[in-house]
Parts: C-alpha cells; sequence; structure tokens
C-alpha cells in the first residue's frame, strides 16, 4: 500500500526568493491588526469587563430592539445584545449590580428570565456568567501578562538554543501571529474572552513547535554545509521540513473543522482563533521567521584550520559528510 504524499520529496521551492513580497504582506497585515484594534475595539466577553451575562433562546428569531426595550424597563441598565450561533439565541449583557453578592445577580438574571417569558413565549433560559469589576481586572491583567511572558520565555529559548538571530526572527513572527488573531477578532467582533487567551497561547505553542523544527534543521545544515550559500541552506532546510510542515498542519486543520461544525457556540471562538493561528503560524514559519536570518545577517562562517599549514581540522574536513 503506498503512502499518501501530500507534498512530493525532494521539492526544490526557492521560498527566499520571495522574502521581500512576504516581508511587506507581513508588515501590511501586521499594521492593519494594530489598527483595528483602536478602530472597531474587541468584543471583550463578561470576563474582561465584568457584568452578568446571560443567553437566552427563543421559539423564533426575536426582534432585538423590542428584546433590548423590555430589559431596559427593568432598570438594570443598559442591555448590550448579541446573537450567539443561530439567530434565535441573545446573549444579553447587563452592567454590575451595585451590589456584587451572589443574591444581587440572581435578583437580575431571575427578573430578566420572567420578563423574556412573558413577552416571548417559548423563550428558554441557557445559562449565565458573571463576574465583578474586581476580578475582571485581574483577569485583563493576568491574561496579558501570560501571553507577553511566553513570547519572551520563547525568544530567550531560541537565543540560548541556536544564536541570537533565531531568537529575533522567532519573537518577530510571533508576535504576528499573536496580532493576527487579534485583528480577526477585532474585525468578525467574534468575543474575546478567556477562551480566546487560552487559544492564543495554544497557537504560539503551535508556531514554536513548528519554528524550532524548521531552526534546527537550519542550524544543522550550517554545521554539514559550512561553505554553501545561507540562502542556499534555508531553502534547503524548509524544503526538508516542508512535508512534516504541511501534514502537520492539515491534521490539525481536520480536527479543528470538525470542532468548528460539531463543537457548538460556546467553542467557535476558541475553534475559529486555533483554524486562525495554525494558517498564520504556518505561512510565518516558512516565509517570516527563516527568511528573517538573511536579514538579520547569519551565515554559515568556515571553521577555522590549525596552526600548521595545510592540515585541516577533523570538523572541516567532515563538512560535506551526511
Amino acid at each position: 500500500m503506498r503512502l499518501l504524499k501530500i507534498i512530493p520529496d525532494n521539492t526544490n521551492f526557492d521560498f527566499v526568493r520571495l522574502r521581500y513580497w512576504a516581508f511587506g504582506l507581513t508588515t501590511l497585515l501586521t499594521l492593519a491588526a494594530i489598527a483595528l484594534v483602536p478602530l472597531k475595539g474587541l468584543n471583550l466577553g463578561v470576563d474582561f469587563v465584568g457584568g452578568i451575562m446571560i443567553e437566552e433562546t427563543f421559539a423564533t428569531a426575536p426582534d432585538q430592539n423590542k428584546v433590548r426595550s423590555v430589559v431596559d424597563r427593568l432598570g438594570f441598565g443598559d442591555a448590550q445584545l448579541q446573537t450567539v450561533g443561530s439567530d434565535k439565541t441573545l446573549s444579553i449583557r447587563l452592567p454590575r449590580p451595585e451590589s456584587a453578592d451572589a443574591a444581587a445577580t440572581n435578583k437580575v438574571v431571575e427578573s430578566v428570565k420572567a420578563a423574556l417569558t412573558a413577552n416571548f413565549p417559548g423563550a428558554k433560559f441557557s445559562k449565565q456568567d458573571a463576574v465583578s469589576g474586581k476580578v475582571s481586572g485581574e483577569l485583563v491583567r493576568n491574561g496579558l501578562l501570560a501571553v507577553a511572558l511566553a513570547v519572551i520565555g520563547i525568544c530567550l529559548f531560541a537565543i540560548f538554543r541556536f544564536e541570537w538571530q533565531f531568537g529575533v526572527s522567532t519573537g518577530v513572527a510571533i508576535v504576528h501571529d499573536v496580532l493576527m488573531t487579534i485583528g480577526f477578532f477585532a474585525l468578525t467582533q467574534l468575543e474575546f474572552d478567556l477562551n480566546i487567551v487560552a487559544a492564543v497561547l495554544t497557537i504560539i505553542g503551535y508556531s514554536i513547535n513548528d519554528k524550532i523544527v524548521i531552526d534546527d534543521r537550519i542550524r544543522e545544515n550550517m554545521r554539514r554545509y559550512r561553505k554553501m550559500d545561507m540562502r542556499e541552506i534555508i531553502n534547503l532546510s524548509v524544503n526538508e521540513t516542508l512535508p512534516r510542515t504541511v501534514m502537520t498542519s492539515l491534521t490539525i486543520l481536520l480536527a479543528l473543522a470538525s470542532l468548528l461544525i460539531f463543537g457548538g457556540h460556546v467553542l467557535r471562538g476558541f475553534t475559529a482563533a486555533m483554524i486562525l493561528g495554525v494558517i498564520v503560524g504556518t505561512y510565518s514559519s516558512i516565509y517570516v521567521s527563516s527568511s528573517l536570518l538573511i536579514t538579520l545577517g547569519l551565515r554559515a562562517e568556515p571553521v577555522a584550520t590549525t596552526d600548521k599549514p595545510g592540515k585541516k581540522s577533523a570538523i572541516d574536513g567532515a563538512e560535506r559528510v551526511g
């Protein structure tokens, strides 16, 4: 039985040739993602802004203006509505009550449920979430700290494991992946909550896994072919790891596609972030982080010979072995 090969053996794509186009596209997309956050803003979930979130499923698609009017008449503050999953399910977000205890929260939830049931026969309560202002502030701080420490730790690891150029190129690629994910949520206005922070951290882990494999092969080939041009070494290394990169990405995308279709709306934001992260992470591994090594001045320097003229070191004599 023949094995399925999506990428044939001994590919010889000139990835480095497109590096300036890739750098331009990467810069453009990164700037667009950064601009989208202040222009459109993130649809922050209750985890980050605090308040009460009530999810209600109606028999038929409701008139959102009527739902907002019914909830606003209760006097708990301005209600923010958003469809979840289908047009029959609404997420109703309300400000935190003055008294943040459980009794006050339950009073708000029960009042909203009763009002919606009376005005929309067949409406069913799905779930609720409540987060205080103090807790939401801590979650924001801890989420940002987790992402920042993950990026810094990975860059330091790459510097000590390889050379400083690898750390810088890896950091640039990972920051690009993270910003693209955040820009995507600003563009689509999908809810950005703790699940998405978990998705971002998972994307960072996936990206570094792919980049370390390519970087390790680049360093291995730098030792093996000491007189080869750096451009040729990078193209060789990326082509050698290309089947693994593509197969890993496709396998993960198949699993994520199933999760997107059958996982329900609760996991939809997490899954969408992961799918985007896998695609962007694969692109940045192949076209950004590896090619950036040339711009940063990484070179495969030949080994120094011994003091005796005409005599080569053992390493130099074995430079083409393997």
